[in-house]
């Protein structure tokens, strides 16, 4: 009951603060996380990650991402595919670079110097999309292009995770020495599967389930894909979030896409969501040592700047405007539960010391609270841009 009742006040204090923020031209997923530095660890310690939280926030993620394949076109993600995977490149490379040459600097070792920019490799879009949706983005070449470049980009630091701590000796991982081949070979089999899902088994189904005489038998069914393919994304090594995403497109590619979207909106909305987007602040911890904060400060702009300027480059190569690259680049600056994941798998497997750990937590936390922010603006300048231009 303890749970029940933290979950109400958290439910109840989210509405609130997002709607206040809202009113006030701020996207509301800032006050969500907000909710969380305040009531968490960070200042009153009146709410702590792990738990039934940490259950509830995975579900929010999962049915967020699910939500964003839905709303997604599957000829524009096809479409931009290549500038995808461009974006997810130098969005990676410019970060392993930089961040890690920038930890070197600080005095670290060369080894945890390289996992810190393997950390702020991986890009969590699940906050962008929350943005995206707000301004009717999702949908755009905009849109389509972090939505793949998130799906590759997740891969590549899953890989670059895998290949250090293969060369670490694999302590307390599961992706330990030896296995990479074999996690490769597996992830190559969940593309497939997601491929045979989105051409056929998803429509056969949901036509199935529509023939079934119970209450919402198609969003149990959507569901049922959901939470499958999250589970079996997390068992090759994947993000649970990369799985959901590809059952939302598999869905959409069914006749029952606006049913869907119609119920799970709700669902997520109304209690799943919230408590991911508030288990981001709990994650953070202020520090009250100079030199940690200056490392912190530093290493946040370097987090924003590299993904910015390494994705939207990206973008820019393959032919985008200026304030389209803007928006891509800002769209892949937020790091959220895949860098936090990294984070706690790294930390486990000895490749991160705990004098680093937090400050690091607190950087994922600061560089996910500024990226809606940097989004909105490249959103509103490009549609200044337009309007100018009319």
């Amino acid at each position: 009951m303890e749970f029940i009742a933290t979950l109400a006040g958290i439910l109840l204090v989210t509405q609130l603060v997002s709607h206040f923020f809202t009113r006030v031209g701020i996207p509301d997923v800032i006050g969500q996380i907000l909710v969380g530095v305040i009531a968490g660890p960070a200042l009153l310690n009146w709410i702590h990650p792990g738990g039934m939280i940490n259950e509830f926030q995975e579900i929010g993620v999962i049915i967020l991402m699910f939500i964003a394949g839905l709303e997604s076109d599957l000829s524009l993600l096809k479409k931009y595919l290549k500038p995808a995977v461009v974006v997810a490149l130098a969005g990676i490379l410019l970060p392993i670079i930089v961040m890690g040459v920038a930890a070197d600097l600080f005095g670290l070792q060369w080894f945890e110097s390289l996992f810190i920019g393997v950390i702020f490799a991986a890009t969590s879009v699940s906050i962008s999309v929350a943005v995206l949706r707000e301004y009717q983005q999702l949908g755009s070449k905009e849109g389509a292009t972090i939505l793949g470049a998130a799906v590759a980009d997740d891969i590549g630091a899953v890989m670059a995770l895998s290949i250090l701590i293969s060369m670490n000796g694999g302590a307390g991982a599961e992706v330990g020495h030896g296995s990479l081949l074999f996690t490769l070979l597996k992830q190559v089999l969940f593309f497939g599967g997601a491929y045979l899902l989105i051409r056929w088994l998803a429509p056969i189904l949901m036509h199935l389930a529509g023939q079934l005489l119970t209450i919402a038998a198609p969003s149990v069914m959507a569901m049922v894909i959901c939470l499958g393919m999250a589970a079996l994304a997390d068992a090759v090594g994947l993000s649970g979030a990369v799985g959901s995403f590809f059952a939302g497109i598999a869905v959409a590619n069914t006749k029952k896409k606006e049913v869907i979207n119609r119920s799970f909106i709700p669902i997520g909305y109304a209690i799943f969501i919230p408590v991911f987007f508030v288990n981001v602040g709990l994650s953070m911890k202020l520090s009250t040592d100079w030199h940690a904060w200056i490392f912190i400060i530093i290493m946040t702009i370097l987090a924003c700047l590299t993904k910015l300027l390494g994705a939207g480059g990206g973008a820019k190569l393959m032919g985008f405007s200026w304030p389209s690259s803007y928006i891509i680049g800002s769209g892949m600056i937020a790091r959220g539960e895949m860098s936090l994941i990294t984070a706690q798998i790294g930390y486990e497997a000895h490749l991160l010391s705990t004098e680093y750990y937090s400050d690091i937590i607190t950087v994922i936390v600061l560089a996910t609270l500024l990226a809606p922010f940097i989004l909105k603006h490249s959103l509103k300048s490009t549609h200044h841009l337009a309007a100018v231009s009319e």
